[in-house]
């Protein structure tokens, strides 16, 4: 027999057999990869850059029988387990050193049933896979904004995009779900079926098991939406920010407008000179006829100079895509983030005050406008918590070599601490690796101890722990 190196859970050695791995590689329908194999090193990759780790083992499913018998794998050989969808989360926990690394990526399979509205989804889907083919309906699923994140990481921890404010979050969409748990079995979750787990998976993340299909209600918005960019001078952002934190809250939920602070990208209808300058850009999507549109949009283009626009009817599939080039695979990323009570004086002093001095060029401070319906959604419906906060501050921090680590970490973590008194909670999805009471932030006092409960149910052991994890306390 020829042993594989790796640890177990809690940090000791522990071999696997050859033999066992080509059991495995006899039924598993997908791939089996051991360190060193052809495709090995390209599939333990992920989007954040600053992850370099390497499992011991990766099986990259096909199906949900894949999942089941990856799962008793790693239960049979104590193997700690992380789960690669699309390996999105700026806190790198798709991969794992030494255990075995369960990669969903191949099961990206989208199933739109048009009289009904509803889109079954793969594990492994990305957005622009559900974009894709909800849009051959007219139809979308309430998410996120970059193609390339997987669905299933942003579905677990909530959701939102676009069309949150008159639709709802991703998990308020949510009709059900196929998990494999702890234990290999495969249950279903919904409102009559395994409702504590339902309950759970809509914002507790991937704690309680591997969810290789989801079920989502669609939404009909047709194909084209009125959107578009409005850039305004850096020199202006105070009083703009001012003007946008009271304006935005009086917007009907059709209408979502955000902010995002950073160095101007080459954009078409900006000019040479204004590329690579700090700007304050605001990102909108109004759904509705685009004359109406364009009166809410009116003022927010009249109250400080704009230095260029680009506004008009664009295809969702393609307005989904447009911002993927600002953040692809491969960067160093470093995420800090709050839910913000209010956009008071003060705290806008302290994001113009570290706007004004990214430490890269790819950084950018990102701040959407929340609230509508998932606000008026009762916060005991799902485990997805702070659904009144208005706004949501986002400090990304992005940058390419190892060599600007310190300088780049710093920016962020003073940033995050110079606006501490103006959070209450954050975003899961939003987390680097901070500790279980920056995670308990998150959430409510009794949506965490109902979480808790969740664990203590379907997941006794805590073999996925590899996320922002909600350790059992039995």
């Amino acid at each position: 027999m020829n042993p594989t190196n790796t640890k177990n859970t809690d940090g000791g050695q522990k071999n696997i057999e050859q033999d066992k791995i080509e059991d495995l590689k006899i039924s598993f329908r997908g791939s089996v990869l051991p360190a060193g194999t052809h495709g090995y090193d390209q599939a333990r990759k992920i989007w954040n850059g600053m992850f370099d780790r390497k499992p011991a083992l990766i099986v990259r499913c096909v199906g949900t029988s894949d999942v089941i018998q990856a799962v008793n794998f790693a239960r049979h050989n104590d193997l700690e387990i992380s789960v690669k969808g699309g390996g999105h989360n700026s806190a790198g926990t798709a991969v794992c050193d030494d255990g075995l690394m369960i990669d969903l990526s191949l099961m990206r399979r989208v199933t739109v049933n048009q009289e009904k509205k509803t889109a079954r989804v793969d594990g492994g889907c990305l957005l622009g896979d559900v974009d894709s083919e909800t849009q051959l309906y007219g139809l979308a699923v309430s998410a996120g904004i970059v193609s390339h994140t997987g669905v299933g990481g942003l579905v677990l921890g909530g959701g939102f995009g676009w069309i949150s404010r008159k639709h709802g979050l991703s998990v308020d969409n949510l009709i059900s779900a196929e998990v494999v748990t702890a234990k290999g079995q495969l249950v279903t979750a919904s409102e009559r079926e395994n409702p504590d787990l339902f309950w759970g998976i809509r914002g507790g993340g991937g704690n309680f098991g591997i969810v290789t299909s989801f079920e989502f209600k669609c939404a009909d918005i047709g194909r084209e939406v009125y959107s578009g960019l409005i850039v305004k001078d850096f020199s202006d952002a105070r009083k703009y920010m001012q003007f946008h934190r009271d304006y935005v809250r009086t917007l009907p939920d059709e209408m979502t407008v955000w902010m995002v602070a950073r160095h101007a990208p080459p954009l078409p209808f900006l000019p040479d000179d204004v590329h690579g300058k700090m700007v304050v850009i605001i990102p909108f999507v109004w759904l509705g006829e685009p004359e109406e549109g364009e009166k809410y949009i009116k003022p927010i283009r009249e109250v400080t100079k704009s230095l260029g626009e680009g506004l008009g009817m664009h295809p969702w599939v393609g307005w989904q895509s447009g911002f993927d080039g600002l953040v692809g695979h491969g960067a160093r990323n470093y995420w800090k983030s709050h839910h913000l009570k209010n956009l008071s004086d003060a705290c806008i002093d302290q994001v113009v005050d570290f706007a004004g001095r990214l430490p890269s060029e790819e950084c950018e401070v990102f701040i959407p406008h929340m609230e509508g319906v998932p606000s008026r959604t009762s916060e005991n419906e799902t485990a997805f918590s702070h659904r009144s906060t208005p706004f949501v501050l986002n400090i990304h921090t992005r940058w390419q070599t190892a060599e600007n680590d310190e300088k780049c970490l710093a920016w962020a973590r003073e940033f995050h601490a110079k606006t501490k008194d103006f959070a209450s909670g954050v975003y899961v999805n939003f987390l680097s690796q901070e500790g279980e009471d920056r995670i308990k932030d998150a959430y409510t006092g009794d949506a965490w101890d109902r979480l808790v409960a969740v664990k203590n149910t379907w997941d006794p052991e805590n073999r996925f722990h590899m996320n922002q994890n909600i350790k059992p306390s039995i």
